[in-house]
């Protein structure tokens, strides 16, 4: 599945927000909205993982931060 863009995202939100949706349109759209983070997020710490010690330095992290962040589960914020 293709990431979202920051405008997919923000277009989503605002979909999801608005009231006059049906009700079962917003739930699809929270569920997508969900499912989008989950992947996202799996994504990121997949990535986080593969970095060396020089990368994870230039982003401020130490190589314990970064295994414990990648060992999570991907719905755990």
């Amino acid at each position: 599945m293709p990431g979202l863009t920051l405008s997919d995202r923000a277009t989503l939100a605002q979909l999801s927000a608005r009231s006059s949706l049906p009700a079962a349109s917003r739930v699809a759209l929270r569920l997508a909205w969900i499912l989008a983070q989950w992947s996202h997020r799996r994504r990121s710490r997949s990535h986080l993982a593969d970095l060396d010690d020089r990368m994870l330095s230039d982003i401020g992290m130490s190589a314990r931060e970064a295994n414990y962040e990648a060992q999570k589960w991907f719905w755990r914020p």
